[in-house]
């Protein structure tokens, strides 16, 4: 009984703050895939050596690249995913939000 009060209490709060997490986790994977994205294709260092620029707490941010498209993907697992994409004289882009 007690094991069920604590995994619906754990579940209110979730439900409560959804939307901060959500946010969170998106800003994250936006700061994450735009620092990245000029780190690799405006600075041409590695994208490992890139994520040594995120700002403490940003451990769950993973990358990944698209060499062909010269785009970075960050993620943050299970809630946001954005990509920024080089672009000659403009610098590196968000993609638009779905």
């Amino acid at each position: 009984m007690a094991l069920v009060v604590v995994v619906a209490l754990i579940a209110a709060v979730f439900a409560w703050f959804w939307g901060t997490i959500n946010g969170y986790a998106q800003v994250g994977a936006s700061y994450g895939a735009r620092v990245a994205c000029s780190c690799r294709y405006a600075g041409g260092r590695t994208l490992g050596d890139c994520a040594k620029d995120f700002e403490p707490g940003m451990g769950m941010i993973s990358l990944s690249e698209d060499a062909h498209a010269h785009s970075v993907t960050a993620r943050f697992p299970l809630l946001a995913r954005q990509t920024a994409t080089y672009r000659e004289g403009g610098g590196c882009q968000l993609e638009p939000w779905k």
